[in-house]
């Protein structure tokens, strides 16, 4: 019974936070919409937008400070990373009036395969991997397509290395020479141990990043290691799954002290590539490309078709087998067709 009843307050505390701070937006909102109708906002300056609440987003200003603004009409959708025209109202409020040409933009699907804005002007993509959950190279391989098809550089970064006995990390990382073969740099870390941080803060240095990758493989420890004093929410693996628990519920982007900024999302179990074609995936696949459009027949699945030239890389050891059957495995996988 005292446990029944201790959720109960749990419920009811959990409810009254949450109203309070609805009551806390909603003034702030009124303020905001009393000093448009009045014409007291400042001039209009650039801004970047740290995260994004609803209808509401967070601009940082020129000096740091951050002021919760409302968006005007006929604005597109903003997300973190985002550059904009603003102007300043009562108490660190303020409204957007204009976003600023993005650099670049990640997308990911929606329910209904539309490409749904995740983050803007990244300069590179972060796949955090580990040994748990079990290590799924196939949706490694997604994100690197995604970032390839995007034009923002990725780098992998295998986190819970600790995990791993001597003879078992070796054999990773022979599993993965691959990906530095082609060009991609791959860092190993481990936040218990606190190796492999040095490097990747140099990684970071200068950047703007985000981290992608599956729940559970440690991305938000591994930015409360890179910034201590920051309050994140860290979360474990399901013990019946085996799946890590979400832990981040909103993108936000942080500042690194030695230079550079990290973006971090929301984590993800899977990762579609949405309305993509076949031959768009493997352009992703950048080893493929000096190979591409050398098949005998224009329209070559690369599966069985004889004149191959994907088919015959890999038999000349010119692309990885294990690549090359994730291709196909995605490929397979997705729903337009090859033209």
């Amino acid at each position: 019974m005292s446990k029944r009843n201790l959720t109960r307050r749990q419920t009811w505390r959990a409810e009254k936070i949450q109203a309070e701070r609805l009551a806390r937006s909603q003034k702030k909102v009124g303020k905001i919409q009393q000093s448009l109708g009045a014409g007291e906002l400042g001039p209009e300056q650039q801004g970047r937008v740290i995260t994004r609440f609803g209808s509401s987003v967070d601009v940082e200003d020129a000096d740091g400070v951050i002021h919760r603004c409302l968006l005007r009409q006929n604005l597109p959708s903003l997300v973190c990373g985002d550059r904009v025209v603003w102007q300043a109202g009562p108490e660190h409020t303020g409204v957007v009036v204009a976003l600023m040409p993005r650099q670049t933009l990640l997308a990911r699907p929606d329910a209904h395969n539309q490409p749904k804005p995740v983050a803007a002007n990244i300069s590179q993509i972060l796949i955090v991997a580990a040994p748990l959950p079990a290590l799924d190279l196939d949706l490694v391989n997604r994100y690197l397509v995604a970032a390839e098809l995007t034009d923002i550089p990725p780098a992998l970064i295998v986190n819970k290395v600790d995990l791993l006995d001597d003879k078992a990390f070796a054999k990773l990382r022979q599993r993965l020479a691959v990906y530095s073969r082609i060009g991609y740099p791959v860092l190993y870390a481990s936040t218990k141990r606190a190796e492999g941080l040095d490097e990747l803060r140099s990684q970071l240095k200068d950047r703007t990043s985000i981290f992608v990758g599956q729940s559970g493989v440690g991305k938000s420890s591994l930015i409360q290691a890179l910034l201590p004093h920051h309050d994140l929410r860290i979360g474990a693996l399901s013990e019946g799954s085996g799946l890590g628990r979400h832990t981040t519920t909103a993108t936000v982007l942080y500042h690194f002290p030695e230079g550079g900024d990290l973006i971090d999302s929301p984590g993800v179990r899977d990762f579609g590539l949405g309305r993509v074609t076949a031959a768009q995936v493997a352009e992703g696949f950048a080893e493929f490309r000096p190979f591409l459009g050398r098949c005998r027949f224009n329209d070559c699945r690369h599966t069985v078709e004889p004149g191959c030239a994907l088919q015959a890389a890999v038999e000349h050891g010119d692309i990885d087998p294990a690549r090359f059957d994730s291709f196909l495995r995605i490929a397979a996988g997705i729903e337009m067709p090859l033209r």
